[in-house]
């Protein structure tokens, strides 16, 4: 190390953080404007002092077609959080069965959860839908999260973290005379804590950001996500409040930034560290 900066990397990194950062702010002052002025394409980097008001106003009352946005951050919080949570039970579980029990066809119930990895959610739409029909859940909040809530990725990764548990700790817990419900609680959840952080991370995201699902099984406008509820504030191109709907797309980022932001360090250390 000589002390010298790297200029060529600072200008790169410079460069792709104004890149990232640019959109945002022009959607974060867009919101303040007049809608005829944003109609007309005269958009400024400058946001107006009087024209911040409008975020409260969309959380009260939404836009023309859309129900309020502090009613729509609800419900998407709602499904993200039950979406994230019950993957990461359900995962913990199977993986915990698949690598520590031995029963007849483990390994077949291991690779059908697997292949599932190869049919994403578009794949499996109407069959899904159908079955929804059937319990009598569309237009319903299980209905917009339980179809979501199995993850393949999650319970290969915590069955990867499981197998890389040695032996000799095991054999302890068992002399120790820990059932299995208690290996699990005060040994294998603590030490994969960081890989569920991290997943917890990503899955929030994934919930608060799906858009098809909701789309076809909520058509009950108290259910409305905020994604479909962005999506419905955008009528015609003379109807349409666009400070409203970039005030709703700016309210719409804050749950997952801050959710990434406060776990920053448990999702960088899950996904650096491969075994324990």
């Amino acid at each position: 190390m000589n002390g010298r900066i790297d200029w060529p990397a600072h200008v790169m990194l410079g460069l792709g953080v104004l890149l990232f950062i640019l959109p945002i702010w022009l959607v974060l002052a867009g919101a303040t404007l007049d809608p005829a002025a944003i109609a007309r394409g005269e958009l400024s980097l400058v946001p107006r002092l009087d024209g911040w008001g409008v975020y409260a106003a969309v959380l009260a009352e939404g836009a023309p077609g859309a129900q309020p946005v502090g009613r729509m951050l609800l419900v998407s919080a709602g499904m993200a959080l039950a979406i994230a949570a019950g993957k990461i039970v359900i995962s913990i579980l199977s993986a915990y069965a698949v690598t520590f029990f031995r029963f007849p066809f483990r390994m077949t119930a291991f690779w059908t959860i697997f292949i599932t990895l190869m049919l994403p959610v578009e794949v499996r739409i109407m069959p899904t839908y159908s079955v929804m029909s059937d319990l009598s859940l569309i237009n319903t909040f299980p209905g917009l999260t339980v179809p979501l809530i199995a993850s393949a990725t999650a319970t290969l990764l915590f069955r990867q973290t499981f197998l890389a548990v040695p032996d000799e700790l095991v054999e302890a817990a068992r002399m120790d005379g820990a059932g299995p419900l208690r290996f699990l609680k005060d040994i294998l959840i603590p030490v994969s804590a960081a890989n569920l952080a991290a997943l917890f991370v990503i899955l929030f995201v994934y919930g608060w950001n799906q858009y098809l699902w909701p789309l076809l099984v909520a058509t009950n406008p108290r259910l409305d996500t905020i994604v479909i509820g962005i999506v419905k504030m955008i009528g015609t191109e003379t109807q349409t409040e666009w400070n409203r709907v970039m005030a709703t797309a700016v309210l719409a980022l804050l749950p997952p930034v801050a959710v990434v932001v406060l776990m920053q360090r448990w999702f960088v250390k899950g996904l650096t560290e491969g075994e324990k």
